[in-house]
């Protein structure tokens, strides 16, 4: 894994080699990896073929897409020359993940967006004149701009604005009134345009060459079984239309394979996608009076809604004397946000320039386009500052700003932040979506490394294979898993469109999450204070979460 460096200078990569079969080489990892540096358009590697090695542990999502889907394929291959070959259930396994509905951060209002487009579709051009004169000016803009048939899903117009370094599809800053007032259950799902997704990851770059052998065989010996993956069949034809892949995939020898048009759409395949997501809850009695039993169950054991005092309340930074550059409207939001994001700013770069030392190693987890890092290297020249984010463009606008400053000591790296294995002193983390704040500060702990954490998305939490909630002994005592995950879901209700009650409900389960989180760490040796920013209005999330080894 390498940051951005400058220097030129040769360097070896190892890459397993078993055999190679009419252009294909064996193992798939050793395939994927050639045709992910031909798409970098990589020449400063020198490429050495060597006998296979162990791998190492991964998450299950990445085993899935790095591991275990490379060696399935390889099997099927193997097996291919009998008559019929059994379908690998990784394969299978990936069909279900692409017809799940995707999650990303901040989707309710994309969905919403989704919501307007159906809506205003459905209505049609003679539906449209008939009603003319009982809709609003915003309402038939509205019509209009949707009542093109042909025009592509609002998923496609997002990931493809995303890969063309272009903004995203233009949107009202205010949705009409009936889009606002939709709940969330009747909002449509988001489907996948990529595999992780809305937006291309290196996830695609190493999936390609296995569906690509897979789906190869598929059509020349089991022709009609290809209508059983017709969303892995629609994501092939999708990713060719990234730049650079066609490229990419010729100089690997690979030449895609053209697939019939397939009857069968996602929608009619998984027609359950649309169902009302609310239905098992409202039918659950648990869920029944919301969090209030769940939080008098807390406060019977001694759990209270409880923030540490902020340290500094009234600090900003000083925005007129910087470079502009530096400044959170260099990156493309509009100035309501940018105030916002520099209000945000203000509380975690007072924590973290209070706790850092010169020499200190500050790395910025799910960076995004930098905001913090950039502003934590242009006011700590004496520490290093490394951002880690997984999306491209991020990075590239992060990295522009930061030549813009002359910053020498500011590096990064486009990686998932489990790859991640450097030693550091401080780890930040900005709106960390569901458990990524959570991995953020085990990333931390494993180094005995303070963590000064904004969480976000708050509804997205829920077991994985490395946590389980709750987490803290003090809460794992009292509260059920599923207790748990009805504080997390109502801790994401701190829109500023909710009435006031609901919003501060919203704002005490997300401090009993973090609370949570917080004794988790304290019984590892931490000292640990949930922080409400200031002032609350820079955010609808606008917890902090500090830590300090002891």
């Amino acid at each position: 894994m390498k940051g951005i460096k400058k220097s030129l200078a040769e360097e070896y990569l190892f890459l397993d080699f078993s055999h190679q079969i009419e252009g294909c080489i064996f193992p798939l990892h050793t395939s994927v990896t050639l045709f992910l540096l031909s798409y970098c358009d990589c020449k400063i590697f020198k490429v050495y073929l060597v006998l296979k090695r162990e791998s190492t542990d991964v998450s299950q999502w990445t085993r899935l897409c790095e591991l275990t889907i490379p060696l399935a394929i390889e099997n099927f291959l193997k097996e291919s020359s009998e008559q019929h070959p059994s379908i690998p259930a990784e394969i299978l396994q990936l069909e279900k993940k692409l017809s799940e509905p995707v999650r990303v951060h901040n989707d309710d209002k994309l969905r919403r967006q989704k919501l307007r487009q159906q809506k205003a579709a459905r209505v049609g051009p003679s539906g449209f004149k008939e009603k003319t004169k009982t809709k609003s000016k915003a309402q038939r803009q509205e019509t209009s701009d949707a009542s093109d048939p042909l025009s592509k899903s609002l998923e496609l117009e997002v990931a493809f604005s995303k890969l063309t370094v272009q903004e995203e599809p233009a949107a009202p800053t205010r949705e009409p009134a009936h889009i606002r007032k939709a709940k969330a259950s009747d909002l449509p799902p988001l489907e996948h345009v990529f595999a992780e997704g809305l937006y291309f990851t290196l996830t695609d770059i190493v999936l390609l060459p296995c569906v690509h052998h897979f789906l190869l065989i598929i059509c020349k010996k089991l022709s009609e079984r290809l209508t059983e993956f017709p969303l892995l069949a629609a994501w092939y034809q999708r990713i060719q239309e990234v730049p650079r892949v066609k490229t990419a995939a010729s100089q690997c020898g690979i030449q895609f394979c053209p697939l019939p048009e397939l009857l069968t759409t996602s929608n009619e395949q998984h027609t359950g996608l649309n169902e009302d997501p609310g239905g098992e809850e409202q039918n659950d009695p648990s869920f029944i009076g919301g969090p209030r039993p769940t939080m008098t169950k807390l406060m019977e054991k001694g759990i209270e809604v409880m923030f540490s005092p902020h340290p500094c309340p009234t600090w900003t930074i000083d925005w007129n004397s910087l470079p502009a550059a530096v400044s959170p409207k260099e990156g493309k939001m509009s100035s309501d946000r940018a105030l916002r994001k520099q209000q945000q700013l203000n509380n975690l770069v007072y924590v973290v320039t209070n706790q850092a030392k010169p020499g200190d190693r500050i790395v910025d987890f799910c960076s995004g386009g930098g905001h913090l890092g950039i502003m934590l290297a242009h006011m700590l020249p004496l520490c290093q500052v490394t951002l880690i984010e997984n999306k491209e463009l991020s990075l590239i606008r992060a990295k522009k700003r930061s030549d813009e400053l002359g910053l020498s000591n500011i590096w990064f790296i486009q990686a998932n932040m489990e790859y991640f294995t450097g030693m550091f002193n401080i780890g930040v983390a900005l709106h960390a979506c569901g458990v990524a704040t959570d991995m953020v500060i085990e990333h931390c702990i494993q180094t005995r490394a303070a963590f000064v954490t904004c969480p976000c998305c708050y509804g997205f939490i829920q077991n994985t294979s490395k946590f389980n909630f709750p987490k803290s002994e003090q809460f794992k005592k009292t509260l059920s898993y599923k207790e748990h995950m009805i504080l997390c879901r109502f801790a994401d209700q701190t829109a500023v469109q909710l009435p006031p009650q609901r919003r501060l409900i919203g704002k005490q389960c997300m401090c009993l999450v973090d609370l949570d989180r917080a004794r988790a760490a304290e019984e590892r040796g931490y000292s640990v204070q949930v922080i409400s920013m200031e002032p609350e209005s820079c955010s609808p999330k606008n917890n902090m979460i500090v830590g300090v080894p002891i």
